[in-house]
């Protein structure tokens, strides 16, 4: 369905972006990943998606805080790879700490990756996609960026910005082929995610599996978590000709969370 097309994937080395990843990949999208790691393992992963999936397959290690780094991802994307059809801004980062106690530079920074960072992708790839009249534009917010929870408001602050910058580039585009819609995940397991229940359980004297089921309930009716692959293929979905008049909307994904 995506054949021909090219993907920004940010932080779409591990987690969420890399079940991102793989879908478009598997749709046909050409792809730029994006994110930290260890040099061999990210060109382990580019190469084995590539092979996968027979499409090109780049890397560019851009520090997403820092604008001036990602227009050149932009600029190497289209150089290496023709055109900037999809973009998916992804990546995240998170710090829970009271507000009178929340750091300055936790604040700053999260701010920084989870929220500016979609604005200046954003900007950097408009004029190309206006000059084709298609593109699609597909930000991972959160249920955070409807609802929120305690300790998190650099987190929620910044989510809840996701959804206004959504709303407002899907009305600009509006009258164009260009679409912006915002994924809003509950809890997905990623390993950051499996880490917090580990720590959960070692920190409550209970079993994994145990933690798992608190973690959930708390806040997940379903009492399951979504996967990387299920955010992926409402990727793709977002992606296709059927999706062509969903605009600036906010998707949970979220196990019934907000229905409480």
């Amino acid at each position: 369905m995506l054949k021909g097309k090219t993907a920004i994937v940010t932080g779409s080395t591990s987690g969420i972006g890399l079940g991102i990843a793989r879908a478009l990949g598997g749709a046909g999208a050409n792809l730029m990943l994006n994110g930290f790691g260890d040099a061999a393992q990210i060109e382990a992963l580019r190469a084995g998606l590539a092979k996968e999936f027979s499409v090109k397959v780049g890397y560019s290690g851009a520090d997403i805080s820092k604008p001036a780094q990602i227009h050149e991802m932009v600029r190497q994307a289209t150089q290496e790879l023709g055109k900037v059809d999809i973009l998916v801004n992804n990546a995240g980062i998170q710090h829970t700490s009271k507000v009178e106690e929340f750091p300055d530079d936790r604040w700053d920074a999260v701010i920084a990756i989870n929220l500016s960072s979609n604005f200046h992708a954003i900007k950097a790839v408009l004029p190309q996609m206006k000059s084709r009249n298609w593109g699609r534009i597909i930000n991972i917010a959160s249920v955070h960026g409807l609802v929120a929870s305690a300790e998190k408001s650099a987190y929620v602050a910044a989510k809840h910005g996701v959804l206004g910058l959504t709303k407002t580039v899907a009305l600009e585009t509006a009258t164009t082929g260009i679409t912006c819609n915002a994924i809003c995940p509950g809890w997905v397991l990623t390993p950051l995610v499996q880490k917090q229940i580990d720590d959960r359980a070692k920190r409550d004297g209970v079993s994994v599996a145990q933690a798992k089921v608190e973690l959930l309930g708390e806040k997940q009716p379903s009492g399951e978590f979504a996967t990387p692959e299920q955010i992926g293929a409402v990727c793709v979905m977002l992606c296709s000709d059927a999706a062509a008049q969903i605009r600036g909307i906010a998707l949970p994904v979220d196990g019934a969370w907000l229905a409480q």
